[in-house]
C-alpha cells in the first residue's frame, strides 16, 4: 500500500472557511479575509519608506482610484479593479522578478483564485481583455507613484519601468502608508460603496426591462 500523503493544500480562514488553495470554490471565499489578508501582505517586499507597511490593500485602493479616474467605468469594472490582486490575499505579493523565475505554477494557482474570487461577487471569472489591459495600465500609473515616493526608485527608474503616469496627479491618491487595520477598513468601505452602486445598476436594469 502506498504511503499516504497528507500534504495540505488548504488555508484555514479567520472567518472558518477552509479553502482549497488548488481548487478553490467561490463558497469558501469572503471579503472579509480578503481584506484581512492584503491589509497584511507588504507591496515591494516591505521595502518602503514610513512607519508602516505599504500593503497590498492599499495599493488596491490606489489603483480602483486611478481606474476610475482614466475611465467611464461601471461599478463591475471598478469592483473588478479593486479586486485585481485578491488572491494575494492567500499567496501574497510576488515581486515581479521571482515571478520570472517561478514560472506557470504560480500564474495557475493565481488564475484559479482569481475565477473563485470575482464568481463569489458576481463577476465573470477574469475580466475580459480590454478591461484587463485598462487595469493593468492603472496598476502600472501606481507602481510608478509607489516607487518614486515610498520604494526609493528615481524618477528615470520608475518611467523606464512602468511608463509615464499620463493623466493622473499624486495628490488624488492614498499613497502615504496608512495602519493595517485602516487600510483593511478603507478596503473594506470601498468594496461596500461599489457593491451598493452594482445592486443600484442591477435595480435600475431591472426595472428598464419591465
Amino acid at each position: 500500500m502506498p504511503p499516504k500523503n497528507d500534504t495540505r493544500a488548504w488555508q484555514r480562514m479567520l472567518s472558518g472557511r477552509r479553502l482549497d488553495l488548488l481548487d478553490p470554490s467561490p463558497l469558501d471565499v469572503e471579503i472579509s479575509d480578503i481584506a484581512h489578508g492584503l491589509a497584511r501582505v507588504a507591496r515591494w517586499n516591505g521595502q518602503t519608506l514610513g512607519e508602516h507597511a505599504y500593503s497590498v490593500a492599499q495599493h488596491s485602493l490606489v489603483v480602483e482610484a486611478v481606474f476610475c479616474h482614466l475611465n467611464q467605468a461601471n461599478a463591475d469594472d471598478c469592483q473588478a479593479a479593486l479586486l485585481h490582486d485578491a488572491p494575494e490575499y492567500v499567496i501574497g505579493d510576488m515581486i515581479s522578478p521571482f515571478k520570472a523565475v517561478v514560472g506557470g505554477g504560480y500564474k495557475a494557482v493565481e488564475k484559479r483564485l482569481e475565477a473563485a474570487v470575482h464568481l463569489r461577487f458576481g463577476l465573470p471569472p477574469h475580466p475580459r481583455p480590454a478591461l484587463k489591459a485598462k487595469i493593468k495600465a492603472a496598476d502600472r500609473i501606481a507602481a510608478y507613484f509607489e516607487s518614486v515616493s515610498l520604494a526609493g526608485f528615481s524618477i528615470a527608474e520608475a518611467k523606464r519601468f512602468f511608463g509615464e503616469p499620463n493623466g493622473v496627479s499624486i495628490e488624488l491618491l492614498p499613497i502615504q502608508p496608512m495602519p493595517t487595520a485602516l487600510a483593511q477598513q478603507r478596503f473594506l468601505d470601498r468594496f461596500g460603496e461599489i457593491e451598493t452602486a452594482r445592486a443600484e445598476r442591477q435595480k435600475t436594469a431591472r426595472k428598464a426591462a419591465k
